[in-house]
């Protein structure tokens, strides 16, 4: 190990596994999809053009798994298992029942309210399992604590879970861009979890939101080449549902379990609480999920119809190529959520003048295409408005 109580080179591993795992049964699980005539035909509001195979979360979930296993298994991380914490439990029962879920929808097409019971109940058993708003730490209003009891925090939690998943399930409309944005935000919350491992000298509390996005990370990097424009499969809603619950665990995990006593007031760690972090890190599929609902409710239309509205559709609009796009969300994702982070780690006026450049950087490469002109193979403008 190196650092105070920071497993890094654990934790590296543990990434890496399921990086390697997820790339290698992802193609395995495509090539089953191709030779079972199990794809993805192309609808109205799609931006691809071939029929291709989806259910990769399963993948994901199998690369997630044998992370977790490993990790397990590494006396440098087991403070973060059962019988200290049964949260790495959670997550894994949590995990598989949104990937069922997800896995029935991606085949079979799931209603939205039975999409929806079927979030809630992966949420719930989480929740009731051990990932579980317990408290909040408040530090704009002189340090308050919040105290929730059991059934406030189980709410919350559940409801948190359900809006993360819907709001990454919601962006994944283009290559490459739910694996990315998981990869991004799982990064920002992995750099605030061992910021606090380092400054707390290994307390419990921070390793299961540590080991989460180390196996977050590593199942999106690990798909993310099968899945880049143009996409070999797709992730499906079995894998976007499972970022955006993977995402919800790490946060719920850190919020409020961080003894923020050990800081004193002026310290940027405890003024950039987890759930803050978190908030950035995800800001961008939630906004988009919000807007989205605003904009089908206005028409008149139920907030679960699809439509080719998103932020990903506008910037093909604007004149990005495919690809480009994605680069552009990649760029706003990672200036707000490591923007968010850098508060924590750099002295504050380091952490402003990076946020900074690195928003301005994405506001120009949103407003000047760098191939103007093009929006990519798959769409002319016109098409794209029209669905709107």
């Amino acid at each position: 190990m190196t650092g105070a109580g920071v497993p890094l080179r654990e934790l590296g591993l543990v990434l890496l596994v399921a990086t390697a795992i997820t790339y290698l049964v992802t193609g395995v699980v495509r090539s089953v999809l191709v030779r079972t005539g199990r794809v993805a035909e192309v609808r109205q509001r799609d931006v691809h053009t071939q029929p291709t195979p989806s259910v990769g979360g399963v993948a994901m979930f199998t690369g997630l798994v044998c992370a977790v296993l490993l990790a397990a298994q590494l006396p440098a991380l087991t403070r973060g298992f059962a019988p200290v914490t049964p949260e790495m439990t959670a997550v894994i029962a949590g995990a598989f029942a949104i990937v069922v879920v997800g896995i029935v929808d991606d085949l079979y097409e799931l209603g939205a309210l039975a999409k929806l019971a079927g979030q809630f109940f992966a949420a719930l058993l989480m929740a009731f399992m051990g990932i579980v708003f317990t408290v909040f730490y408040v530090p704009f209003a002189g340090g308050t604590t919040l105290i929730l009891d059991q059934v406030q925090g189980v709410a919350l939690s559940a409801i948190f879970t359900v809006l993360l998943i819907n709001a990454v399930n919601f962006v994944d409309g283009i290559d490459g861009l739910a694996a990315g944005l998981g990869m991004i935000a799982g990064s920002a919350i992995l750099v605030f979890a061992l910021t606090v491992l380092h400054d707390q000298g290994g307390a419990v509390s921070a390793y299961p939101p540590a080991i989460i996005c180390a196996a977050l990370v590593g199942i999106c990097a690990g798909f993310l080449p099968h899945n880049f424009e143009p996409a070999r499969i797709f992730m499906g809603d079995s894998g976007s549902m499972l970022i955006g619950l993977l995402l919800s665990a790490a946060s719920v995990s850190a919020s409020g379990k961080i003894n923020m006593s050990l800081y004193g007031a002026a310290d940027l760690v405890a003024l950039v609480s987890p759930i803050i972090v978190v908030i950035a890190a995800i800001a961008l599929p939630v906004l988009d999920l919000v807007w989205a609902v605003v904009r089908r409710t206005a028409r008149g239309e139920s907030p679960f119809k699809a439509d080719a509205g998103h932020i990903h559709h506008r910037l093909l609009r604007l004149g990005h190529t495919h690809r480009r796009t994605v680069l552009v969300l990649y760029m706003w994702v990672s200036a707000v959520a490591f923007g968010a982070v850098s508060f924590s780690i750099v002295p504050v006026r380091y952490a402003a003048a990076f946020t900074a450049i690195a928003l301005v950087l994405a506001f120009v490469a949103t407003l000047v295409p760098w191939a103007k002109g093009k929006i990519g193979p798959q769409r002319s403008v016109d098409k794209q408005t029209a669905l709107l």
